[in-house]
């Protein structure tokens, strides 16, 4: 098949470019800057454009048979709110149009966020959404943007939609990675330890594992269908302690109560607002790890057959590319 990805230079993105072509799909990236797109396949094409341009998505899905829009502003704060909109909600609208010109399937790799916080369940697909509360605007958007494709798909648009957990392993240290970058600034004495008690459920996901549920989503899945694609529902305690078990480097010892992070980060995100400059911490991210994040694979494992890393294997995978790559 003939798909367009757009995100491909992103973290999750550039990884299922790699597969979908890998797979034997002819594989057309949406992207803004082609040299950002560094591991591109062989044969690959390039389509130029933001996917906030509804005539430059338009035309880049021409010919296509799926159009997976990956494409997200993946950010715990922004300078211009507005911007997480036009990207998150208006680029999957864009998205939509351009499917619906050139008769192509649309698959929205949605997040997690969308289904909302789970605090002592473990929801699947068909769950609905418990919280109104929208802890900042990437979960905001990501829910607009999830009602959009699910009001799209009732109106006849063959839609798929992917939520990916926590997604983390080898690839870019972008915003959609910070789980690698939290285990990087542990290990370089950097962090200085972790919010709480560390025992809130979040549904770690190693990108391997997500980047192939989307190229068999492309493959199999059906019209108004719908699959979280995570991994393994563990702690923040438990992720140190796999990163220990693979580099010997010990779990942070000091546990930062919520309300210290919480006005700690106000204050960073009141400079961040005066500076423009992205802070290290907000009191909305604080919030968030004040929550629950824990979701089930089982549909993508039955249909997709997705496969689910335990976070051991993919945290010791994960520490055996950085040290390959000479971070750590």
């Amino acid at each position: 098949m003939k798909v367009l990805l757009s995100g491909a230079t992103g973290f999750l993105g550039g990884r299922v470019a790699t597969l979908l072509a890998q797979a034997g799909h002819q594989v057309r990236g949406f992207v803004r800057d082609p040299a950002r797109w560094a591991d591109r396949p062989d044969g690959a094409e390039v389509a130029l454009g933001d996917v906030t341009e509804a005539d430059a998505y338009r035309a880049a899905a021409e010919g296509c048979d799926v159009v997976v829009h990956g494409a997200a502003l993946v950010k715990p704060w922004a300078k211009d709110p507005s911007a997480f909109d036009r990207v998150n909600v208006g680029g999957l609208a864009n998205a939509a149009e351009a499917a619906r010109t050139s008769g192509a399937r649309l698959l929205h790799v949605s997040s997690f966020f969308a289904l909302g916080p789970t605090d002592g369940r473990i929801f699947d697909e068909d769950t609905p959404r418990a919280s109104h509360v929208y802890h900042n605007d990437y979960e905001r958007t990501k829910t607009l943007a999830d009602q959009l494709a699910r009001r799209l798909s009732a109106e006849g648009l063959p839609v798929v939609r992917l939520y990916p957990g926590v997604v983390y392993g080898p690839g870019n240290l972008t915003s959609g990675n910070h789980v690698v970058g939290l285990l990087l600034d542990h290990a370089r004495g950097r962090l200085p330890g972790i919010l709480g008690k560390g025992d809130g459920l979040q549904c770690f996901a190693y990108v391997e594992d997500v980047a192939g549920g989307v190229v068999a989503a492309v493959e199999r899945a059906e019209p108004g269908s719908a699959y979280i694609l995570g991994g393994d529902n563990r702690t923040t305690v438990e992720l140190f302690q796999a990163f220990q078990a693979a580099t010997g480097i010990r779990p942070p010892r000091l546990r930062i109560p919520y309300k210290v992070a919480e006005v700690a980060g106000l204050f960073m995100r009141w400079g961040a607002e005066l500076t423009g400059m992205e802070p290290i911490l907000t009191d909305e991210v604080a919030r968030i790890y004040r929550r629950e994040w824990a979701y089930s694979s089982q549909r993508a494992v039955d249909d997709l057959g997705y496969h689910v890393t335990s976070l051991e294997d993919g945290v010791a995978g994960t520490v055996a590319w950085l040290r390959g790559m000479g971070r750590l």
